[in-house]
């Protein structure tokens, strides 16, 4: 489901899905808000899908929220979908960010909200948010302290200064480091690897990821426990099983 703003475009078993508003930079307005959002449901709806690539067009992922477009009153966010109708969505399929170019602000944070991130060597990472009076609320405050040392993290978010895609993947955020260009072809190849794997085992992942963060490690391993009971229920355990016996590849249903 594209829109002038938003393609979204299959590649084998991967949505590659691209913010086409280069002459903004790709900048976050409504308008792209709601055709991230349609792409997301396209990936989830549809079973032969098995993971999603994120990236910008032209050489530059997202340069975050449409300051223009703001003004004038539009609201880049999605109710109970937060920013770019990504931040706070619940998805249940892998989402790889391919960042080329800026990723600043908003657009960082599209990435954060990603489950891998893989970033060009030039590429930019920054939040710049308090050199404009605001915060980074589309999920840099509340995810960048988690996902690096707390000193790191109050780097950017206090200073508002970028990092280039090297740096971003010495720290730990980035997944894979590429040459300029490459970013989507690595994603793609990420993207095809996690194919290979059961469906309903990577949701799980996902699932149990979110619902463990910040409870008790009583209240998690229970929460594994239920988890554990209903995949060994599935379909796809007796397949992984038998596939691994038989030495052959798993034909996953998502059953």
């Amino acid at each position: 489901m594209s829109t002038s703003e938003v393609r979204a475009q299959r590649v084998g078993s991967a949505l590659l899905i691209t913010i086409d508003r280069p002459e903004a930079r790709n900048s976050v307005n409504a308008a792209v808000a709601a055709g991230l959002a349609a792409a997301l449901d396209e990936l989830e709806a549809d079973t032969a899908l098995r993971a999603g690539v994120l990236t910008g067009a032209q050489g530059t992922f997202s340069a975050g929220m449409d300051l223009k477009a703001a003004l004038k009153g539009e609201s880049p966010t999605i109710a109970g979908r937060g920013f770019g109708g990504l931040t706070e969505a619940h998805l249940t399929k892998p989402l790889i960010a391919a960042v080329e170019g800026f990723a600043l602000g908003g657009g960082f944070e599209l990435a954060l909200g990603c489950d891998l991130i893989v970033a060009a060597q030039d590429a930019k990472f920054g939040l710049p948010e308090v050199k404009r009076g605001l915060i980074a609320a589309g999920g840099g405050v509340i995810r960048l302290p988690k996902r690096l040392p707390y000193h790191l993290a109050m780097e950017f978010l206090l200073t508002g200064e970028p990092v280039s895609g090297v740096r971003a993947g010495e720290l730990g955020l980035a997944n894979r480091v590429t040459a300029p260009g490459e970013a989507v072809a690595t994603a793609l190849e990420l993207a095809e690897q996690l194919a290979h794997n059961a469906p309903l085992a990577l949701a799980a992942v996902k699932s149990l990821t979110r619902a463990a963060d910040g409870v008790p490690e009583a209240e998690a391993f229970a929460l594994q426990r239920e988890t554990m009971s209903t995949l060994m229920a599935s379909a796809d355990v007796q397949e992984g099983m038998t596939a691994f016996a038989e030495r052959r590849p798993p034909r996953w249903t998502g059953k």
